[in-house]
């Protein structure tokens, strides 16, 4: 349905957010199963920054930012802001005052499927965002769209409420009802992955830790001297 505003959708208890946001993109969205990733061709605009935050939605038409600006109202204190088009659009269709009026209601930054500008300013002001394209072309304000309804970004549907996390190496959605079950996970798989790097400070190949000479001999991968294998093929 568009030309739709909704408003008080239900969200992710902001204390399990800030819970996620202790954890990387990735070991999440292995926590999940390999899933919930946004694609690579959306990327930050800034390094070094993680942010998550309860999505706000926003559904526009290319080139029209109308819907940002009505988004803007049904933000509030721990929400990231998540924008996608009916159809491709690389304008920049977010930018600085956006920013500033998102970051005075506590926003913690924007993902979104379009292009952005103003990204020095953005840095500058510590807005975290993350894009499809960084463009310097303006917008129209001229048709409907929907705020706070179900969008889909590279395959992935994400609901207003839902948790977002995004740092350096992308983008990933939790649902919502997900949240906690997902931090549990994450801290296993954290908690896996710190064994493991101390067995391999300690000089333990992952040939042996994951029981993969097994795996190669089973694919048929054999081992041969320099001398084997150079007379094999002579």
């Amino acid at each position: 349905m568009m030309g739709v505003i909704v408003t008080n959708p239900p969200k992710a208890d902001l204390k399990d957010v800030d819970a996620l946001a202790q954890y990387g993109v990735a070991t999440v969205s292995e926590a999940m199963g390999r899933t919930g990733l946004l694609g690579p061709a959306v990327r930050p605009v800034q390094q070094g920054v993680r942010v998550a935050g309860t999505a706000v939605t926003v559904i526009g038409w290319p080139g029209d930012n109308i819907m940002i600006h009505a988004a803007v109202e049904q933000c509030g204190e721990g929400d990231l802001l998540v924008v996608t088009t009916t159809s491709p659009c690389t304008d920049g269709l977010f930018g600085e005052l956006f920013a500033t009026a998102l970051q005075q209601r506590g926003v913690r930054g924007v993902v979104t499927n379009t292009g952005i500008r103003d990204t020095q300013e953005l840095r500058d002001m510590g807005f975290a965002a993350w894009s499809r394209a960084v463009s310097s072309q303006g917008t129209v304000k001229a048709t409907g769209g929907s705020v706070n309804v179900p969008i889909a970004i590279d395959g992935q549907v994400i609901r207003p409420g839902d948790v977002i996390l995004a740092d350096d190496d992308g983008v990933v959605v939790v649902p919502r009802e997900r949240a906690r079950e997902t931090i549990e996970r994450s801290e296993a798989r954290e908690a896996k992955e710190a064994a493991t790097r101390a067995a391999f400070v300690e000089g333990q190949l992952g040939l042996d830790r994951y029981g993969l000479r097994e795996t190669l001999k089973r694919l048929g991968v054999e081992y041969r001297t320099y001398e084997e294998y150079e007379g094999e093929g002579s």
